[in-house]
């Protein structure tokens, strides 16, 4: 049995890491939106590190996050597959290209630091277009799977 001062010492210590995971979270959430209405910031990887905070620290905002109608089906993909969305795939890839061309007109890098700036931004640019996608979502109540039908399929019908 621990002694009382290391009892109160642990509760202290995982409650200050779940505030800290909270803070996290809300900033990260927030970073989402903003990038939601920024053409140059990314809004995913913003909500799926704020979920990631969120399922440490709040199990009920994790489940608002994870069953919010706009951006819940995304999270859940990129939670149990890893799936990207190829529309987010695109715009990942159009923003790195931009930051990249702004790096290279605003910064005039040497030649060295241009080419190692470009390989880890190609290299980030191959980790998400080789990414998953996912045409499905996986059903609340038993967790099978139901295929969203495509642009195409809509035409042939």
């Amino acid at each position: 049995m621990k002694p009382p001062f290391h009892r109160a010492a642990g509760k202290a210590a995982f409650k200050a890491k779940r505030v800290g995971l909270i803070a996290l979270g809300t900033l990260m959430l927030v970073l989402g939106i903003i990038g939601a209405f920024l053409p140059v910031m990314p809004t995913t990887i913003f909500f799926i590190l704020a979920a990631w905070c969120f399922g440490r620290s709040s199990p009920r905002i994790e489940a608002w996050m994870l069953n919010h109608p706009r951006f819940g089906p995304t999270l859940r993909d990129w939670r149990q597959y890893g799936a990207v969305p190829r529309k987010a795939k695109i715009l990942a890839c159009l923003g790195m290209a931009s930051g990249y061309g702004l790096f290279l007109v605003g910064a005039k890098p040497e030649p060295l630091l241009a080419v190692v700036v470009a390989t880890f931004i190609v290299a980030a640019a191959i980790y998400v277009v080789t990414r998953p996608e996912r045409n499905g979502t996986v059903s609340a109540a038993d967790g099978t799977d139901e295929a969203r039908p495509t642009a195409r399929q809509n035409e042939d019908v």
